[in-house]
C-alpha cells in the first residue's frame, strides 16, 4: 500500500500525484500563449455547416422540452408534451406559432417549422 500513495507523498508540487519530473509538463515559452484545451469561437463548439453554435444551443434547448415520445405529432402533441416537461414560456410561445394540420417527425422539421435552417449536408 505504501507504493500506491507514495506519488502523493514523494510527488512535486506543482505536478499533484506524479512522482517522475518528466510527466511535469512545460511552461509555454517567453512569447507563446499559455496552452488552452479548446479554441475560441465557434469551432469551439462545433456548430455543423449552416447553422451557428447559437442556433445549435436554441434548437438543443427546443428538444430539451419535447421528449421522443410526442414525435411524430403535431402542434397539440407537442404543446401537451412541452407543458408536461415545464418549457418555459418563450418555448411554449414558440411552439403555438406552429400550423395545427402539420404533423412533425423530429425536433428538426418543429425548429425548421418555426422559420430556422437545419445543418446543411455536404455530398
Amino acid at each position: 500500500m505504501s507504493q500506491e500513495v507514495s506519488g502523493l507523498v514523494q510527488g512535486p508540487g506543482t505536478g499533484g500525484s506524479r512522482v517522475d519530473e518528466f510527466r511535469v509538463p512545460e511552461p509555454a515559452g517567453e512569447d507563446q500563449p499559455e496552452p488552452t484545451t479548446a479554441p475560441a469561437g465557434d469551432l469551439r463548439s462545433g456548430a455543423p455547416q449552416g447553422m451557428t453554435s447559437e442556433d445549435v444551443e436554441a434548437r438543443s434547448r427546443l428538444g430539451r422540452f419535447i421528449t421522443m415520445t410526442a414525435l411524430p405529432g403535431d402542434r397539440a402533441a407537442l404543446l401537451a408534451n412541452a407543458r408536461a416537461n415545464e418549457a418555459p414560456d418563450d418555448v411554449l410561445a414558440a411552439l403555438e406559432r406552429l400550423p395545427e394540420s402539420t404533423r412533425y417527425q423530429t425536433v428538426s422539421e418543429v425548429w425548421a417549422a418555426l422559420g430556422h435552417t437545419n445543418e446543411t449536408t455536404r455530398w
